[in-house]
């Protein structure tokens, strides 16, 4: 049986991911690990510095130790030290959280609009895009406080808000950056009749493809 690892930084990323994995890779066996003080020491030290990069690495480690044959990043602002990750295991797919999404966003060939609701992630996730896309970005401020407090509606209206912001300036796509962001998919559609792409179902998709290559 194929055994995935999920890797987390935030508690909110668990069940979008399992759900997607529950539907589209149920024969998958799942492991999940999630050290939510990442993104508060991210934001407290400001960048990705080689403690950092040492936490993914030991992660990562204990996953592959498991017996895992994949991971799954699914926290967006840790760009780098998911890469670092990934250098070192040729043998397996490890993939970034957005990469996969990325692939999907270049694909519909229009201006993209990438929605996030944590700081950071807006300043290390464009560099994922090749030089040239025609990309812009929007913070949808407090939508992450809402969440972390169950308050799941205004969480979505406010992506909402930031998604009409990009749709209003010429995006033609819409990509929701945060793998908790996945939820409000669905509101983005109805309220923009725009193509909406979440990072869950890019991901597992991605994953399955690599593994079937390599078996």
């Amino acid at each position: 049986m194929t055994r995935i690892a999920l890797i987390h930084a935030l508690a909110h990323s668990v069940d979008p991911i399992n759900l997607e994995m529950a539907r589209a890779w149920p024969e998958a066996l799942r492991m999940n690990l999630l050290d939510d003080s990442l993104s508060a020491d991210l934001a407290r030290s400001g960048g990705l510095n080689e403690a950092m990069h040492q936490r993914f690495e030991a992660l990562a480690a204990y996953a592959e130790r498991t017996g895992a044959q994949g991971i799954l990043f699914t926290c967006s602002a840790f760009g780098p030290c998911i890469e670092a990750v990934a250098r070192v295991r040729p043998h397996m797919p490890v993939l970034k959280p957005n990469e996969a999404m990325v692939a999907e966003a270049l694909a519909t060939g229009g201006r993209i609009g990438l929605v996030a609701s944590f700081a950071p992630t807006l300043v290390s996730m464009p560099a994922e895009f090749p030089t040239g896309t025609a990309l812009d970005t929007q913070l949808a401020p407090g939508a992450l406080q809402a969440l972390d407090v169950g308050d799941v509606a205004r969480h979505d209206a406010l992506v909402v808000a930031a998604a009409r912001q990009l749709a209003d300036r010429g995006a033609l796509v819409i990509a929701l950056a945060q793998f908790s962001m996945a939820r409000a998919a669905p509101a983005v559609r109805e309220h923009l009749g725009l193509p909406v792409l979440s990072t869950p179902g890019s991901a597992v998709r991605a994953l399955k493809a690599r593994l079937a290559r390599q078996a």
